[in-house]
C-alpha cells in the first residue's frame, strides 16, 4: 500500500517507499563509481566558502519562526531526541539539524514523495503519542519521547521514518556550513575531520551548479549496469578473435 493511504507507523500494509529504494540502488551505484574514480579531482573546481552572515542570519529567522508550530516543531524535538545534548559529541542543536532538514525541505530538490514521508510521519508520531500518552510527541518527558520512538521503530514504516531522519542529521553534522548545518563546522571539530578545500558557498552548491557540472548526475547512471554491458562486449569479441 502507498504510505499516502496508511493510518500510522503501523499500518501492516505498508511497503518501504519508492524514494528509499532508489536511493539504496544509487548509493550502491556511487560507491562503484566512486571505486572507478579513484584518485581524480572531482570536486577540485567548487569555490571557496564564505557563507555570508546576511543569508545565514535570513535562513536562522526563518527556521525560528517555522519550528514554533507544527509540522516543524514535532521535527525539531524528533531530532533533538534522536542525537540529544551529550558531554561526549555535539547534539542536532549544535549541528543546526532542523536548519539542514528545513533547507532540504524548502530549498534543495528533494523528490516531493519524500517530503510527503517526512510530513506524513509527523501526523503518524502525534496520532501515536496521543494514543499512548494523551498528549502530543512535542509535550512529553525525554523518556517518554524515547520509549515512543522505541516502539515506532520496531514497525517498517517507523524504521524508514526514522532512518531518513538519522540520515539527514549525518548530513548536518558533515556537510559544507552553506547548506544550513555544521555551523562553524562543529561536526568536523569533533570528528578531527579536515574538509576538502575550497568549499561551495550559498549560489555556487551543487544543486545551483550550471547542469554540465551538477555532480548529482553521477548518481543517475548505472554504473553497475554498465560495467556488465562491458564485459559482455569485451568477451563478445575474445570469441570472434578466437
Amino acid at each position: 500500500m502507498d504510505f499516502t493511504q496508511c493510518l500510522s507507523f503501523f499500518d501492516k500494509q505498508f511497503k518501504t517507499p519508492k524514494f528509499i529504494v532508489n536511493k539504496q540502488q544509487t548509493a550502491q551505484s556511487r560507491r562503484v563509481f566512486l571505486k572507478s574514480a579513484a584518485g581524480m579531482g572531482v570536486l577540485t573546481s567548487l569555490p571557496a566558502f564564505s557563507l555570508s552572515k546576511t543569508a545565514q542570519t535570513s535562513l536562522d529567522a526563518q527556521v525560528n519562526n517555522a519550528i514554533k508550530t507544527d509540522p516543524w516543531l514535532t521535527l525539531d524535538a524528533t531530532l533533538n531526541q534522536l542525537l540529544p545534548e551529550s558531554e561526549t559529541g555535539p547534539s542536532a542543536l549544535d549541528i543546526a539539524a532542523i536548519t539542514y532538514l528545513y533547507g532540504i525541505m524548502t530549498v534543495q530538490p528533494t523528490e516531493q514523495d519524500e517530503k510527503d514521508f517526512i510530513l506524513k510521519g509527523v501526523g503518524w508520531l502525534n496520532g501515536y503519542a496521543n494514543s499512548e500518552k494523551s498528549k502530543n510527541f512535542v509535550l512529553l518527558s525525554f523518556d517518554d519521547k524515547e520509549q515512543l520512538l522505541r516502539g515506532i521503530s520496531k514497525s517498517r514504516a517507523g524504521q524508514n521514518w526514522l532512518n531518513t531522519l538519522l540520515n539527514y542529521i549525518l548530513q548536518a553534522m558533515l556537510t559544507p556550513p552553506s547548506y544550513g548545518g555544521n555551523p562553524n563546522g562543529i561536526g568536523w571539530q569533533w570528528l578531527e575531520h579536515q574538509p576538502g578545500l575550497p568549499l561551495p558557498e550559498q549560489g555556487q552548491r551543487y544543486f545551483e551548479l550550471p547542469n554540465r557540472a551538477r555532480i548529482d548526475l553521477i548518481s543517475r547512471v548505472d554504473y553497475t549496469h554498465k560495467r556488465k554491458v562491458a564485459n559482455v562486449n569485451q568477451a563478445a569479441q575474445g570469441t570472434r578473435k578466437a
